[in-house]
């Protein structure tokens, strides 16, 4: 069974690379689409049912320990969409790596469960 774990190990560290080979820029955080109403008591954002203003894209990230978040127009988005969704792939794929990592360090030490 460590065989077959160590060779989902190799496979998660070679998409991994090439994940990061085939990545120009990454950023961290999401991207949000949102409607929202403007405030305007005549507008038809507050009729019912109300029609909301939007989309509008914005992206959210943690930047030394706090929230950020920031509206992107067209421009921006054709920008940094991209790179924000190769940073969430990159962060998916190596958080999937540490957890093989992890279980075969706990196999090979005999430590905690071994079931999986």
């Amino acid at each position: 069974m460590a065989k077959v774990k160590n060779k989902k190990i190799e496979v998660m560290r070679s998409q991994l690379i090439a994940a990061i080979t085939e990545t120009e820029r990454i950023l961290p955080g999401s991207i949000v689409n949102r409607m929202m109403r403007c405030g305007k008591k005549t507008c038809k954002c507050n009729a019912d049912p109300p029609e909301l203003h939007g989309p509008y894209v914005q992206w959210a990230y943690i930047h030394k320990g706090k929230q950020v978040t920031r509206w992107l127009n067209e421009k921006q988005q054709t920008l940094y969409c991209k790179p924000i969704q190769d940073g969430s792939k990159l962060r998916k794929l190596l958080s999937q790596l540490e957890e093989y990592e992890i279980l075969s360090v706990e196999r090979a030490e005999g430590w905690g469960a071994q079931n999986d």
